[in-house]
C-alpha cells in the first residue's frame, strides 16, 4: 500500500540576490507599492489633472447655463447685460476685436504680475507668522487679536492709507494683495501646524529633538495639506486684491481698464475682462492643485499619498 506524500504549502518564490522582490508575471502590472516613485507621482498627477479638467468643464457648462437663464428670467437690457455670445463677438469677430484683445491681455499681464507679488508676499508672511505663533504661544496671544481687528476693517477703507504710506506703484499693490492673501492663509496654516500627531511629536522629543526639530520633522509635513489648501484659496484672493488696488490706487492694468470701460459705457469690455480674469483664476487654481498632488504624493502625510 502506497502512503501518499504529506501535503505542504507551496513555497514562496525565491527572491533575487540582495532580497529584491520577484518580477511580476508577464502581462501583470507591478503592485502600487513596487512601482518607482517617479511613476507613482506621474500617475497621481495625471489623475488629478483629469479630475481637475472634468471639474472645470462641468463648472463652465453650469456657468453658461445660469448666465443665459439669468439674462432670460430678469429680462435685462442688452446694452448693459451681455451674453456669452456677445463676449465672444467682442473678443473675436467684431472689426475692433484685435484691438480689444490687445488691450485686455496687455492689462491682464500687468494684473497677473501684481497678483503674483502679493501672492508670494502674503503667503511667505503667513507661513513665518504661523511658525512664530506655534513656537511661541505668547506671540500669538499678543498679536492674533490685533490681526483679527485689522481683518475686520474693510480693505476699501484701508486702501487710501496704504497708498499714502507705500505709494501707488508695485509696493502698494503688493501690500494690498498680500493682505487679502495673508489672513486666510494664516488661520489655515496655524491650524495645520497644530494638527501634528501627538505620538510622532512625543517620539522626536523623547530622542532629544528640540521644538524646531519637531517642527521640521513632524509639524511641517503634517501641515502640507493645509498649506496647499491656503495656496489654492489665495489664488483668486491675490487677483481680487490686485484688481482692487488697480481700481482704487494705481489707475493701471485690468482693474482700471474695467473701471474706464464702465465709465465710457463699454460694457462689452467690462464683461470680456471679467470673463478673461475668471478663466485665468480657475486655470491657476487648477495648476496649484496639480502641484499640490505631486508634492503630497512625495512628501505629504501617508493618507494624502496616492490620492
Amino acid at each position: 500500500m502506497t502512503v501518499p506524500a504529506p501535503l505542504t504549502a507551496a513555497a514562496p518564490p525565491e527572491t533575487e540576490v540582495g532580497g529584491s522582490p520577484p518580477a511580476p508575471a508577464a502581462g501583470l502590472a507591478p503592485p502600487l507599492a513596487q512601482r518607482a516613485p517617479g511613476s507613482l507621482i506621474l500617475v497621481t498627477a495625471l489623475s488629478r489633472l483629469g479630475r481637475t479638467f472634468g471639474s472645470v468643464l462641468a463648472s463652465v457648462v453650469v456657468i453658461l447655463v445660469l448666465w443665459y437663464a439669468f439674462l432670460k428670467v430678469f429680462d435685462l437690457s442688452p446694452l448693459v447685460a451681455k451674453s456669452p455670445k456677445d463676449v465672444y463677438h467682442y473678443l473675436f469677430t467684431v472689426p475692433k476685436a484685435p484691438d480689444n484683445r490687445d488691450q485686455i491681455f496687455h492689462a491682464l499681464a500687468q494684473t497677473l504680475g501684481d497678483a503674483l507679488a502679493g501672492y508670494i508676499a502674503g503667503t511667505i508672511a503667513a507661513v513665518v507668522v504661523a511658525v512664530l505663533f506655534v513656537l511661541y504661544r505668547p506671540v500669538e496671544q499678543a498679536f492674533m487679536p490685533v490681526a483679527m481687528v485689522l481683518r475686520s476693517v474693510p480693505l476699501v477703507a484701508m486702501t487710501p492709507i496704504i497708498t499714502l504710506v507705500f505709494g501707488r506703484h508695485l509696493v502698494g499693490v503688493t501690500v494690498i494683495a498680500g493682505i487679502v492673501v495673508f489672513f486666510p492663509s494664516l488661520v489655515n496654516i496655524v491650524f495645520g501646524l497644530r494638527s501634528t500627531p501627538r505620538a510622532a511629536a512625543d517620539l522626536v522629543t523623547a530622542y532629544g529633538g528640540s521644538a524646531f526639530t519637531v517642527l521640521r520633522k513632524v509639524s511641517i509635513p503634517s501641515a502640507l495639506p493645509a498649506l496647499f489648501a491656503s495656496a489654492r484659496i489665495a489664488v483668486p484672493g491675490a487677483i481680487i486684491g490686485a484688481l482692487l488696488a488697480e481700481w482704487l490706487a494705481t489707475g493701471k492694468a485690468l482693474g482700471y481698464y474695467m473701471q474706464h470701460a464702465q465709465q465710457t459705457f463699454n460694457y462689452g469690455g467690462v464683461w470680456a475682462a471679467v470673463i478673461v480674469i475668471t478663466a485665468v483664476s480657475i486655470a491657476l487654481y487648477g495648476v496649484v492643485g496639480i502641484i499640490e498632488t505631486v508634492v503630497l504624493a512625495r512628501y505629504g502625510p501617508a493618507p494624502s499619498r496616492g490620492k
